[in-house]
């Protein structure tokens, strides 16, 4: 993989600052200035790809590495699987998060292999904070104020908002139906689509249908369940291609 051999290993504060930003930059071009090029990269149709930043500030669309465990910590797998199945600036968004989570990861990772202490570990985390995230960057939400940015997020997750004629953004990877949390009103005199869900109650549960919860949708029975009561996240049901849920994967087929 490209970047990789090209600079030493960060062992300081400053050396893993350095490599934050580069491998930060590398994924903002990525997301903003080279957005069309890395849309058509990520085709669904290809295998698990992920989005690598390098220190020289390139990036990259690739298979991981094959290595196990890896040299470094692995960004989100599988990325290009829910393009199609989100609008564009949401899929965006939600490649944005992870490669945050990815760059701290990878920072942290080289602190901890060379031993930082309490003081290192304040100052890197006091530099990295001071600069904007990917998503903020990616979403335009960077420039605006600190109270203006806490109002858009308990107003609206750019993750999963809607196209506006449902409160819920239902999308399709693979197969697997799934439901994401929403905070979106609609109009009185609107009529909501995917009425499937109204209604609807926790298959281990119980409780009902709920707007602010994930849900996943079980592939056999088509019964709707809570992502927490069997311990789905949004981010592991993008790789699923059928989902069953944890009663028709103990069901054994009957002979005779």
């Amino acid at each position: 993989m490209e970047g990789m051999a090209q600079h030493p290993v960060p062992r300081t504060v400053e050396e893993v600052f350095s490599d934050y930003k580069g491998r930060r930059a590398g994924l903002i071009k990525a997301l903003t200035t080279d957005v069309e090029k890395f849309y058509q990269l990520c085709d669904p149709e290809k295998e698990n790809l992920c989005l690598y930043g390098f220190p020289n500030e390139t990036w990259e669309v690739n298979l991981p590495v094959e290595e196990v465990p890896p040299e470094l910590p692995e960004p989100a797998l599988g990325i290009n699987f829910a393009r199609d199945g989100m609008q564009e600036k949401d899929w965006l968004s939600l490649v944005a998060v992870h490669s945050d989570s990815w760059l701290l990861a990878v920072a942290f990772y080289f602190g901890a292999r060379f031993g930082f202490g309490k003081n290192d570990w304040k100052r890197l985390f006091q530099m990295i904070n001071d600069l904007p995230t990917v998503f903020e960057l990616a979403t335009g939400t960077a420039k605006q104020s600190k109270d203006q940015l806490t109002a858009h997020n308990n107003g609206s997750n750019s993750k999963y908002k809607s196209s506006g004629k449902s409160r819920q953004f239902e999308f399709q990877t693979k197969g697997v139906k799934m439901f994401a949390p929403v905070k979106e009103e609609v109009d009185s005199g609107e009529e909501e689509e995917d009425d499937d869900e109204q209604g609807a109650t926790c298959g281990a549960c119980g409780d009902n249908y709920g707007t602010d919860e994930f849900w996943i949708c079980c592939d056999m029975c088509e019964k709707w369940f809570h992502g927490k009561c069997v311990k789905i996240t949004p981010a592991k049901a993008e790789h699923i291609k059928q989902y069953k849920c944890p009663g028709c994967s103990i069901k054994k087929p009957r002979i005779g």
